[in-house]
Order: structure tokens, then C-alpha cells, then sequence
């Protein structure tokens, strides 16, 4: 039959009624569903149509009673189609083909009714079954996809993981098949990009794109809303500088350059340096734009105290030091939770590793200013390079007291708590007793008198003035210890409870 001036000839079994017209519908965006495909065909035949997989299983439409030997055939490849009668029944069955080269169907596609299959019922069927092919196959590249940027992120992950732990070998050994050179370095800033978690996604696949394949980009596992950011590339920053600063209510982190084995640190740094950004117009902040308590010591002096107070864990296997160390470090930093998250373990990993370090140190991490000097040595041993560690001499005598006594520390230290004497609040000695009460707001304030309530008002008021966070354990309430410690206003603490070597003399923190 011709068709229409300028347009070739029209079959009247594909157009007669317009039945083409509206299965290829299906196919427009927003319409590609199997399930619908089937609940039309039913309609469009006058019967009950069942889509199932390979192995039975129904993925849309009525089960319909069928042979299994001859469902068997469709679905193995030996027949591409087949139609029976069964009793006062009229079947088709049409294999949905799976991509090339499985011989065998990705599913079968059944009809059952009464009346038997004229040629335009027939063809309704087949041509049907090929639209849900390319619907079948639309969803099995979909879930491809995103099998494969769940697996990589779970890659960036798995790499993100073992830099915490010191396992650089492996973590470029696993970066270097999908992202050759990333880790080709020894050094790197790690970036934190806080937003909305709901948002988060988006943020993450934004900082890939303007990072421009040049950093590890890892949605976090502890915080929903955080995207950590690991790049060698100087140009980084300034790239998600821009990025932050067209996203209101997103803010940014970062840390100093450091080495791949102090990646922990560094982490600890971006998120110091995040609490900062949320109080800057520009929404960004790195670490070291401030003075930190640990740069105004002595290094040599430094370095000698923190190999001291470490030394029991010095008999352990490097593995197993290396984890213990990095376990502490976050453990201090963070919750046992969202530390073991971010290292991959359960928090009762986290909790079993720190105790172990506390029987090794003889240390109890329940007192703040214990907390605060682990924090300290902890983190001065893992910036200890190679060179440094040469120089250093043995046993050394040097105590935490010796350390604060500097006259640069005392002055940072006291330009850092004088701020809080210019509000009209007791800001200070509220602070002093909370940290003395290890951070229990219900014991500072039956030492001071007051409510419990007003002791967290002056806490979290105090956080601005000093823009570090307190209420959240972590390297800046750690410095605001060391502070008080420096001048006198707490006690230095005992960190270890008898020095290994003399068993019979405690050595102070």
C-alpha cells in the first residue's frame, strides 16, 4: 500500500490502529519501564502477559503456566520464539534477547489468552518483546555504571584507608592501575569540602571535575556531609577555593603539605582548618595559617620527649606500631566510631587498639590533659623524617613542663586566653574548669556553682573567640589544653606511669 506524498509505504498491520506509534512511547525518557510495557501489551492483546528472567524468576506482569521443557528451549537459545496451544488456551512465547555474545535469552516474555494470535496480535508480541530488550539492556548498562563508580569509589576508599595506616606501598600499588602518577609523590595536602549530606554527591562529582583527575576524592565515611580530598597538585586549592566560593553554605579545609605516611595528620589538620572556615566570610581556611602551640618548641627537645614517652610501643612489629599509632592518632581526633569508619574497622577495633596503647603507655585517656599530650607526641613522631631521627640522642630527660616553659609558647599562649577575658562572661575560668573536669559539663558546673547548661553556653561561646572547636575532642581543643598547660592554670599530667627502663620512676608528660 503507498503511503503519503514523501513517505514510504505503510504497513497497515504497524499503523492501521496507531499500536506502533504507542509502544515506541515506552521508549521516550521518563517512560522507560518494563512493567508499564507489559501492563500494555496485556491491554493491547486482550490477555495476561508475564515477563520473567532466564532462571523463572517474574519481573513484571501475571505468571503464566508454562511448559518448562519448552520454556527451556526460548530461553537457551535453541528456539528464538514459540507458539502453542494448550487446552482452550493460545500462547507465544519470545525470547528477550541478551547483548552479544551470550547465546542464551535475558528473559522470556509469555502471552496467554483466549482467541488465538492473528497476524497483527503476533506481531504486537514481537515487536513488543524488542522493546523490552532495549529496556532490559538500558537497565543492565544502568546498573553497570553504577556498580562500576561504586566499586571505584570504594577503590578511592580502600586507598584513602591505607594512607591512614602508613601502608603507602599498598596504596599505590592499588592506585596505580586506575589512576597512574596520583601517588607518584611523597608529599600531599589533604582537603576537606563540607555541604549539605544531601547534597553531597553532587559535591563529590564537582570536585572530580575540578580537580581534573589529579586527586583522590572520597566521599567520607564518618561524616555525611564531608568530601576529603587527597592531591599532590599545588593547583588544587585554589580549584575547590572557587568551587566553595559558588556554593553558599559550603565550606573548606585543608591542611599543610605533608608527607603520604602522615596522611592522618594531615586529615586532622583539614578538619581543624574546616572549624576555622565556618567562622571566615570566605568559607575557607588552611592550617597553617595559624600559629600552632607545637612550632614554638624546641625541635630537637620536641622530638626527643615524644620518642621517649613512645618508646614502649618501640618493641611492637612495624605493622603493628604503624596501625596502633594511626588507630590512637584518630582516635584521639575523633569518635571510636567515626574513626573506624574512616579507617575501614569497627569501633570496638578502634577501642581494643587504644586500649592497648594506653597499657603500653600506662596512660588513661579519660583525662583531658593526658588526651592532649598522647596528641602531641603522637603526632610530633609521625612528622619525624629519617634525617631528624638520626640526630636525635637516647634516653632523653626531657619533660612535657620543659617543653611549655618557652617564653614564645607562654606569650602564644597567653595572647590565645586573654581573648576570652574580653567578653563579659567568665569565659575562662569556665573553660578551665570544664577541661579539669575532662569535659564533663555536669562536674564543672557543681565546681563552679551554676548550671550545667550555662558551663556549655560558655564552652560553645567561647569557640568563636578562639576559633577552634571545644566540644568536639580533636587538635583544637588539645591546643587550648596545652595553653592552660603553659601557664600553669592545670597541671602537667602524668602520661606514663613508670619510665620501662626505671621502673621505679614516673615520668611526667
Amino acid at each position: 500500500m503507498a503511503g503519503r506524498a514523501g513517505e514510504g509505504p505503510r504497513h497497515p498491520a504497524l499503523h492501521g490502529d496507531g499500536w506502533a506509534e504507542r509502544l515506541l512511547d515506552h521508549l521516550r525518557p521518563g517512560a522507560r519501564d518494563p512493567r508499564r510495557v507489559v501492563d500494555w501489551l496485556a491491554a493491547a492483546v486482550q490477555g495476561t502477559v508475564c515477563l520473567q528472567a532466564a532462571d523463572g524468576t517474574l519481573l513484571a506482569g501475571t505468571p503464566v503456566c508454562l511448559d518448562p521443557d519448552l520454556a527451556a528451549d526460548v530461553t537457551t537459545g535453541r528456539i528464538s520464539a514459540a507458539a502453542v496451544q494448550d487446552g482452550d488456551r493460545h500462547l507465544r512465547l519470545v525470547a528477550v534477547r541478551a547483548p552479544e555474545p551470550r547465546p542464551a535469552a535475558a528473559a522470556l516474555l509469555a502471552v496467554a489468552r483466549a482467541a488465538p494470535f492473528d497476524r497483527r496480535a503476533a506481531e504486537i508480541v514481537t515487536h513488543t518483546a524488542g522493546v523490552v530488550e532495549l529496556l532490559l539492556r538500558e537497565r543492565e548498562l544502568t546498573a553497570a555504571g553504577h556498580r562500576l563508580r561504586r566499586a571505584t569509589a570504594d577503590l578511592r576508599l580502600a586507598i584513602l584507608q591505607l594512607l591512614m595506616v602508613e601502608d603507602t606501598v599498598s596504596a599505590r600499588r592499588v592506585a596505580a592501575g586506575l589512576w597512574p602518577g596520583l601517588l607518584d609523590t611523597d608529599s600531599a595536602c589533604v582537603y576537606i569540602v563540607e555541604g549539605h549530606p544531601a547534597e553531597r554527591d553532587a559535591l563529590a562529582e564537582d570536585c572530580l571535575v575540578v580537580t581534573r583527575g589529579q586527586a583522590l576524592v572520597v566521599r567520607c565515611p564518618a561524616m555525611d556531609g564531608h568530601v576529603i580530598v587527597l592531591s599532590p597538585a599545588p593547583a588544587t586549592a585554589e580549584r575547590l577555593r572557587s568551587l566553595v566560593g559558588d556554593r553558599p553554605g559550603t565550606f573548606l579545609g585543608g591542611s599543610v603539605r605533608q608527607n603520604l605516611a602522615q596522611t592522618a595528620t594531615a586529615y586532622g589538620q583539614a578538619v581543624s582548618a574546616l572549624a576555622v572556615a565556618r567562622f571566615r566570610p570566605g568559607q575557607t581556611a588552611v592550617y597553617a595559617e595559624r600559629t600552632h602551640p607545637e612550632r614554638l618548641m624546641d625541635p630537637g627537645a620536641l622530638h626527643a620527649w615524644s620518642a621517649a614517652v613512645l618508646r614502649p610501643l618501640d618493641t611492637l612489629p612495624h605493622h603493628t606500631r604503624a596501625e596502633l599509632l594511626a588507630t590512637t592518632r584518630l582516635g584521639l581526633e575523633f569518635t571510636a566510631v567515626s574513626a573506624g569508619k574512616v579507617l575501614g574497622v569497627s569501633r570496638n577495633t578502634v577501642r581494643a587498639r587504644m586500649d592497648r596503647v594506653e597499657a603500653l603507655l600506662g596512660a588513661d585517656f579519660s583525662d583531658l590533659t593526658v588526651r592532649a599530650t598522647a596528641h602531641l607526641a603522637l603526632n610530633t613522631q609521625a612528622a619525624l623524617t629519617e634525617e631528624l631521627a638520626a640526630t636525635l640522642p637516647g634516653p632523653s630527660s626531657v619533660r612535657l613542663g620543659d617543653l611549655l616553659a618557652g617564653p614564645g609558647l607562654r606569650a602564644w599562649a597567653r595572647d590565645l586566653l586573654d581573648r576570652l577575658v574580653r567578653d563579659g562572661r567568665d569565659l575562662r575560668g569556665t573553660l578551665r574548669a570544664w577541661i579539669a573536669a575532662d569535659g564533663n559539663a555536669e562536674r564543672a558546673a557543681q565546681e563552679l556553682g551554676v548550671h550545667a547548661q550555662t558551663v556549655r553556653e560558655h564552652v560553645r561561646g567561647a569557640e568563636p573567640v578562639l576559633e577552634r572547636q571545644l566540644l568536639a575532642a580533636g587538635t583544637d581543643l588539645y591546643e587550648v589544653v596545652l595553653a592552660h598547660l603553659a601557664l600553669g592554670d592545670l597541671a602537667a599530667p602524668a602520661l606514663l606511669r613508670a619510665n620501662p627502663g626505671q621502673p621505679d620512676s614516673p615520668v611526667h608528660g
